[in-house]
């Protein structure tokens, strides 16, 4: 399979997941604007992938600026970034990358050390989309680096849990939480996926699925009403879902209906990891309560596709995302290793750790 996400004779290519699983259909874009679109009506999604998305988008500001001068490109990038970050506020990622990116432009420098005068728009523009690659890249990467660390959490015959779409469409490749079942699955383990359907948007039936079942891996689709049952009936062994923005206390927030998930794999005993890249933890917020929680259309709620139902004029109210209080988390499986309470240390240190390692 292609990447989700990818830069390609200067245009932005994604597969649109609204499509899937009826169709693999892919998008072309050239205009910034157009990008930040796409992040809001979830062409593509999953915080890793939109942080991509955001450094490519970036990237394409910097091709559209008329600007001729530094100061003038500056202006127009920071402009692109904040429409970009508005397209989808709760997923950090988002901002991480164009702030990244941002950060390059303001303090790129010839390599020449004897040069005392900065670059001129042209090399900004040609440093920010390497450093969007970069960006991709790393993801990847990182994706891979977790699914070994998380693999060590599975056992030797699972039955996982998972809830949304934390595989390789909300990646740019490989997955978080599929990530790990895959990584399970190299070693050797014996795995089932217990796909929760994930409403309103379904991405666990239409994304997680087809990932799945594209790959020949051992799955089940439910409706979220019915994990607690299979939980009280030790049909589940460990319950894995991803997140879009992580508290520096631990607390996580991750698609509508995670927060249910954890309590009950509290209440029956049975461990509960969130999955998340370095970049998703926003070590400045020092609570879940401080996370924005995005809310989306009622018609969501009120139709599936196209189809209607629901009354007319019902009132609804749409969140796209809860949050999970630390407590009811086994750990959080990064990049770096298993974070494990206290989370206000292990969380820090895996964020210090990535930072060098990126540094590096």
């Amino acid at each position: 399979m292609t990447r989700t996400i990818w830069w390609e004779h200067n245009q932005v290519k994604m597969i649109d997941q609204r499509a899937l699983p009826l169709r693999f259909e892919i998008l072309s874009y050239t205009d910034y604007c157009a990008v930040a679109a796409a992040i809001a009506d979830m062409v593509i999604r999953g915080a890793p992938a939109i942080g991509a998305a955001g450094g490519f988008g970036m990237a394409l500001a910097a091709m559209q600026s008329p600007a001729r001068d530094r100061d003038s490109l500056l202006i127009d990038l920071a402009q692109a970034k904040d429409l970009l970050d508005a397209a989808r506020p709760t997923a950090v990622n988002l901002s991480w990358a164009t702030g990244r990116v941002m950060d390059l432009a303001r303090h790129l420098v010839l390599p020449d050390p004897s040069a005392t005068f900065r670059t001129g728009p042209d090399d900004i523009r040609s440093a920010i989309l390497a450093e969007a690659q970069r960006i991709a890249d790393e993801d990847v990467e990182i994706n891979r680096r977790m699914g070994a660390f998380g693999a060590q959490v599975i056992p030797e015959r699972a039955n996982i849990l998972t809830h949304c779409n934390a595989g390789s469409l909300a990646t740019v490749d490989f997955g978080t939480t599929l990530g790990v079942v895959r990584a399970a699955i190299e070693q050797g383990k014996q795995v089932h996926v217990w796909v929760d359907e994930t409403r309103p948007r379904l991405q666990g039936a239409r994304l997680t699925a087809w990932e799945l079942m594209r790959d020949g891996i051992p799955m089940t689709l439910i409706a979220d009403n019915a994990a607690g049952m299979l939980m009280r009936l030790g049909k589940v062994d460990v319950v894995l879902f991803g997140a879009d923005r992580v508290a520096a206390n631990g607390d996580v927030a991750n698609k509508i209906g995670s927060y249910k998930l954890a309590v009950l794999a509290k209440e029956n005993g049975i461990p509960c990891y969130s999955v998340v890249p370095t970049p998703t933890i926003d070590l400045s917020l020092a609570h879940g309560d401080l996370i924005p929680i995005e809310e989306r259309s009622s018609l969501e709620v009120t139709h599936v596709g196209a189809e209607q139902i629901a009354p007319d004029g019902v009132p609804v109210y749409n969140p796209a995302f809860d949050v999970t209080p630390h407590r009811y988390l086994t750990g959080i499986i990064t990049e770096e290793g298993i974070c494990y309470p206290p989370f206000e240390v292990s969380l820090r240190r895996a964020v210090e750790t990535a930072e060098k390692r990126r540094g590096d």
